[in-house]
């Protein structure tokens, strides 16, 4: 059994409309896909978290060095690309560039063994999972007293327990907005707030404390990555549990990030922080610390596939008679990408997702939608 290639493909689409967090506008969904073929002619996919174009370069350095290789020795194919991009990519783009390959090499794995990727991963823990909406974004062209309450509600119609908004736009502005959602989903509807590191110290200090009285399950990336300290002092300072680790790489950024006492839930990209190969690593890591594992997930199908059946393995920390609840994310925006690239048996039902079982990640790639959303 060899690797007889490695192909990558840049897909995109311009937005209908376009939608605004505290860092920057989204005007169009650009990705990074990579296909491995066997010379037997079994098929992986995977994508990478990041900027595509970089991404795509990164998988052309890499797949010269695993041309020939048995794909099913997934770790020993891991190890080549990262001894062999150390020197220079200890974090970032070329991380993602990896864990597209790696997770195509899991859903090609998986196929060839005619098993899904969960139990190759040490078992299904789960058969359903409960799912948060991602959405309430920032638009220029609406007020959002007029847009958020609405959107929040119909999630909430749509059977999810659990969603997260956008903040970042000043604290008052903040509160205002967390105060109009929270009214309108009412007391039980779990709600995250993430910031993507708008804030100083100070300022995340004053919001957490100012949104504390909305009932805030997590407060995602208060401040910059790079202040772990300042997180720790954050943690110290609200009741409201602190969830970051999108931007962290690889299990050796977790464990920096888990042993100065930063978060009370890490939340790795597995598409970018090293493929389903180091999330495992890393779920490991977080049960030494006790923290809780809930993946950033953002992309198309295929890394929400991936993400069910990493999520759908992690253990119960603590192991109780009522397991506590485990999250996928599911991002509510715009994104034929995301709708039309995968045909697969993932469905959301009452806000859950039920596991596939299907060989490998459970999915199939619409040949139509590739060819129509190829750049190249």
């Amino acid at each position: 059994m060899k690797i007889k290639s490695i192909e990558s493909f840049i897909l995109s689409d311009t937005l209908k409309k376009s939608f605004y967090f505290s860092q920057w506008e989204y005007s169009e969904r650009r990705i990074c896909i990579v296909k491995i073929t066997t010379v037997s002619g079994h098929v992986g996919w995977g994508e990478g978290y990041g900027p595509a174009d970089v991404i795509k370069s990164g998988i052309e350095l890499m797949s010269s060095y695993l041309i020939n290789e048995n794909p099913l020795q997934i770790e020993t194919l891991w190890n080549i690309m990262y001894r062999r991009t150390l020197d220079f990519a200890r974090r970032g783009v070329l991380v993602s560039a990896m864990s597209a390959i790696d997770v195509a090499l899991w859903d090609l794995k998986g196929k060839i063994l005619n098993l899904p990727v969960h139990v190759l991963l040490g078992g299904k823990k789960r058969d359903f999972i409960e799912a948060y909406a991602t959405g309430m974004y920032f638009t220029n062209s609406e007020k959002l007293s007029d847009v958020l309450p609405k959107e929040a509600k119909r999630y909430c119609e749509m059977g999810f327990t659990a969603m997260k908004m956008k903040v970042g736009l000043g604290i008052q502005e903040d509160i205002e907005n967390i105060k109009m959602v929270r009214e309108a989903i009412g007391p039980k509807v779990n709600l995250m707030i993430d910031a993507n590191h708008a804030y100083n110290l100070r300022e995340a200090i004053q919001l957490a404390k100012k949104a504390e009285p909305y009932n805030i399950y997590w407060f995602e990336e208060p401040i910059s990555p790079e202040y772990y300290d300042q997180y720790s002092e954050l943690r110290t300072k609200t009741s409201i549990p602190i969830a970051a680790g999108e931007c962290e790489y690889l299990r050796f950024g977790f464990h920096k990030l888990l042993d100065s006492k930063s978060v009370d839930i890490i939340q790795p990209d597995i598409c970018g922080t090293g493929g389903l190969t180091e999330a495992k690593r890393i779920a490991v890591l977080s049960s030494v610390y006790g923290i809780e594992v809930i993946p950033h997930t953002w992309g198309t199908g295929i890394a929400i596939s991936a993400a069910t059946h990493f999520i759908s393995n992690l253990d119960d920390v603590p192991g109780r008679l009522k397991p506590p609840c485990c999250y996928i994310e599911l991002d509510q925006t715009e994104n034929a990408l995301r709708d039309e690239l995968t045909i697969s048996d993932i469905e959301v039902k009452n806000g859950k997702i039920k596991v596939s079982d299907k060989p490998g990640l459970g999915f199939e790639i619409n040949e139509q939608a590739l060819k129509k959303y190829r750049l190249k």
